[in-house]
């Protein structure tokens, strides 16, 4: 009786049995996200600008790199953080607007 011989080790048509090498920065730009996101809103552009031009390289790269997710969960916390710090910014201008007309208006004496 014989057998068909077995299958070659790897992945058939010369392609790796493994997919394509994430992006260098990739794991970087997801920690300074989720940074950004929970701890430091001034790390929120940074992930934003990083990601933005990481995910131009992948998109340009046809396949060759990977690590999208990465790179796009870093970037999405980026943009959130991005808007938080912008809120907390005008919140405190704000702030600061109220207590100097309430300073103002209220250091008219009427003696």
């Amino acid at each position: 009786m014989n057998y068909p011989p077995p299958p070659p080790y790897g992945s058939p048509y010369g392609y790796p049995a493994y997919g394509p090498q994430d992006h260098p920065q990739a794991i970087t730009i997801m920690i300074l996200g989720i940074l950004g996101l929970l701890l430091c809103q001034f790390l929120g552009p940074v992930a934003w600008v990083m990601g933005k031009k990481a995910l131009n390289e992948i998109d340009a790269s046809g396949g060759a790199i990977g690590g999208r997710s990465s790179v796009m969960a870093g970037y999405v916390c980026g943009i959130i953080s991005s808007m938080l710090l912008i809120l907390t910014i005008l919140f405190i201008i704000g702030m600061v607007i109220l207590a100097a007309v309430g300073v103002l208006g209220s250091s008219s004496s009427t003696y």
